[in-house]
């Protein structure tokens, strides 16, 4: 069984839309990033560096501890044996675009939604982060108008960039700038595996409130 520790934002929603992607059973748990009970001793056994989302994978008396949501996705592509090609280019092609969402894309956004709401507003930041975003998604788009998906076919790629650039185009308005992003948003979005995601994550947060 997989123990999944989440919560509602662009990376936590990663692993969800993978598990569900492949059929596997898991307890799913949302942690409220807001309390700042990541940084406590009993989450930081699973993750040190005290960021959701994590994993525990249990087998038999084997336990697994992942954290990182592109390594939990390669972690659950290799267990499952789907969604990760096992060689050559499309695997390369892969992880090329995984590391280009864990460098680029998650990060510049996040700034954005961080200066955006912080207590002292900069103009110039925000202006910085969002002409960093723009273009990282205008190399998203250039990819999509050749190809379906990232890396050829539907794989952890497009997991691991699908949150993100769907917070993106929001930030910055900028479906109509970005067509073959957008058609690659509703493609991924219409997957049923993805709206079972989405919906579970929404009801959990819903449960947790009540």
């Amino acid at each position: 069984m997989i123990e999944l520790t989440t919560w509602t934002t662009p990376n936590g929603e990663k692993p969800v839309i993978m598990l569900e992607e492949c059929g596997l059973d898991y307890d799913l748990r949302l942690l409220d990033i807001s309390t700042g009970k990541q940084k406590e001793s009993d989450f930081l056994a699973i993750n040190p560096n005290g960021r959701i989302p994590a994993i525990l994978d249990r087998e038999g008396d084997e336990e697994t501890r992942v954290f990182e949501s592109g390594a939990i996705l390669v972690h659950l592509a290799e267990k499952s044996g789907r969604f990760l090609a096992r060689s050559g280019a499309a695997r390369a092609e892969t992880f090329a675009w995984m590391f280009f969402q864990a460098g680029g894309t998650g990060p510049m956004i996040g700034q954005i939604h961080y200066f955006k709401n912080a207590s002292e507003r900069s103009d110039f930041a925000i202006q910085r982060f969002e002409k960093e975003s723009a273009r990282l998604l205008g190399v998203l788009d250039t990819r999509l108008k050749d190809t379906d998906y990232l890396a050829g076919d539907y794989s952890i790629a497009d997991m691991m960039n699908y949150s993100w650039a769907v917070s993106g185009l929001k930030d910055l308005d900028a479906r109509a700038r970005f067509p073959a992003l957008s058609d690659w948003v509703d493609r991924v979005g219409e997957r049923e595996a993805v709206v079972r995601a989405l919906a579970k994550l929404k009801a959990a947060k819903a449960a947790l409130a009540a």
